[in-house]
């Protein structure tokens, strides 16, 4: 039976960091699945699942990941992944849908509840100031998986939000896996 894990590392970013973090887990052998990083401000958040080979436990990664010099002033977490490897179709992008605009409080909140009203599950969310001189700029970029029989209904009352909102909103197939 495979042992699956969940790798967790946040702190400052520096470049190199996904490198080396890669680097020694396949030095142990693991392989990786789903993996996401992300700069959020000056730091990062890393955050992977693996399948660990017979012979490595998870305190061995926790203890080689702690010796990475990159992740020296780095939180860092390994744990039992108590959920399936691999996605579901609920976890399968139908669409992308990118929201450009001034930034607000409770922008995403009301985008996120259209997608509730319609059954969509967000696989994937992205948000950040956009970079320049103009910090007023918000793009949201979410993946989601919409029923295929409200997926019309869903696109448009996420449109009329985000029109509502005075956002940009443009929407886009997701590619088949």
């Amino acid at each position: 039976m495979t042992t699956t894990i969940l790798i967790a590392a946040n702190g400052p970013d520096r470049v190199g960091l996904v490198a080396a973090v890669t680097g020694r887990l396949y030095d142990l052998g693991l392989n990786l699945g789903d993996t996401t990083f992300a700069v959020l401000g000056t730091g990062y958040e890393f955050r992977s699942i693996a399948d660990l080979p017979a012979d490595v436990n998870p305190s061995q990664v926790l203890t080689e990941l702690k010796a990475v010099p990159e992740l020296a002033a780095s939180t860092v977490e390994v744990q039992a992944f108590g959920h399936k490897a691999n996605r579901d179709q609920s976890g399968r992008s139908t669409h992308r849908i990118r929201l450009t605009g001034g930034d607000q409080p409770g922008l995403i909140a009301r985008i996120t509840e259209a997608f509730v009203e319609f059954g969509a599950n967000i696989v994937r969310l992205n948000a950040e100031r956009a970079p320049g001189a103009d910090r007023s700029i918000y793009v949201t970029e979410f993946e989601v998986a919409i029923p295929a029989t409200r997926t019309e209904a869903c696109l448009a009352t996420v449109a009329n939000t985000a029109g509502e909102l005075q956002l940009a909103c443009t929407v886009e197939a997701a590619p088949r896996r």
